[in-house]
């Protein structure tokens, strides 16, 4: 970078030229240093800022780049037996712990699930969480997996739209318990919306949009849950990017896929949701198909198919049982391979950052 002196140009012609300069080489050599990612809620916490901007950094990289998670079954449990499975094996904890409120025909138990949650942050590990809840158009609760209902129900006063804002109420009072202890929550709601195998599933975009809406704005401007990162995970197939409710209400895409065959002709929607200018991952990954693993999958042919197939990919939650990555083959060596982030990588800045 070459600057002209004052005598030669005059001490307000010189400042000018400094100033350009210096800006050229900030906006432009080192792109993606000046400018941070601005999550979706504005009032985000710091920590929230700083796991974003190190996500949507790692797309940048040529090594540490790719984010392992692990799930950790549904439900109440204070202990993380996929998850150890995985240490066990391989010698390594993965990243991302993902853990899941269940609400199907009985009140949530989220100390217990909390507790996990709180423990692995504190073990410097990031935290992932899903929800499966019950339908709210039955009475007296139906199941997760009945028929697709009118989601113009939940929007409109009336008996289900009661029972569904309890419902937000109780997902809202365990997120804020996680908040008062400096948890950050990567929390994925209403998955695999494009397909038809739950109730909020298979229904107009443009009316899925206004209830993920509905619910940012309760958890963000009723509830002030500041500690929540928003991840929005269709599943692969037809409409990946059509429920995605817009830029200031999501921080994350992905999608869920379960197959051997990492690569586009059986993981489809890639290139819809990739071109979303988000941090991209796989938000469920299994091995074989939705059902009966057989517990033989080569795990490294899920990250070669990743770096040939799926470049922006910057993190992944295996599913649990034997889809994990316990529960499978040549763990270990899936786990070093360079792309991989496992929790020991995770930067002690991610949590050092003051909420």
């Amino acid at each position: 970078m070459v600057v002209s002196t004052p005598a030669e140009l005059g001490d307000s012609a010189f400042l000018f030229k400094t100033v350009f300069a210096w800006m050229f080489f900030l906006f432009v050599l080192i792109p993606g240093r000046v400018f941070a990612m601005e999550p979706a809620n504005p009032d985000s916490n710091r920590t929230v800022r700083a796991i974003l901007n190190y996500l949507d950094g790692l797309e940048k990289r040529t090594d540490k780049r790719l984010v392992s998670g692990q799930f950790t079954d549904c439900g109440p449990g204070d202990t993380l037996p996929d998850l150890q499975r995985v240490y066990d094996k391989a010698g390594h904890w993965p990243a991302l712990a993902g853990f899941d409120y269940v609400l199907s025909h009985h009140p949530l138990d989220y100390k217990a699930i909390n507790r996990t949650a709180i423990k692995w942050w504190k073990q410097g590990g990031l935290v992932m969480i899903s929800a499966h809840v019950d339908d709210p158009a039955r009475e007296r609760g139906g199941g997760l997996r009945d028929k697709p209902i009118d989601l113009n129900l939940l929007l409109m006063p009336g008996d289900t739209h009661v029972r569904w804002m309890k419902q937000m109420e109780v997902l809202a009072d365990a997120l804020q318990e996680l908040q008062q202890n400096g948890v950050v929550v990567l929390w994925r709601p209403f998955h695999e919306m494009n397909g038809g195998w739950f109730w909020w599933g298979a229904s107009d975009p443009e009316i899925f949009h206004k209830v993920w809406q509905q619910e940012f704005d309760y958890f963000t401007n009723t509830r002030k849950l500041n500690n929540l990162i928003w991840v929005y995970s269709p599943n692969h197939g037809a409409k990946t990017a059509a429920y995605y409710a817009g830029d200031h209400y999501v921080d994350l895409v992905g999608l869920d896929a379960y197959t051997d065959n990492v690569d586009p002709a059986h993981i489809h929607g890639y290139d819809e949701v990739a071109a979303i200018h988000k941090p991209f991952g796989f938000t469920e990954y299994g091995p074989h198909g939705p059902s009966n693993p057989p517990g033989d999958f080569d795990y490294r042919q899920f990250v070669e198919g990743v770096m040939k197939y799926f470049p922006r990919a910057v993190f992944f939650m295996s599913w649990s049982w034997k889809w994990g990555i316990g529960l499978n083959n040549y763990s270990k060596e899936f786990l070093e391979n360079p792309w991989i982030v496992n929790r020991d990588d995770l930067p002690a800045s991610l949590f050092a950052a003051k909420p």
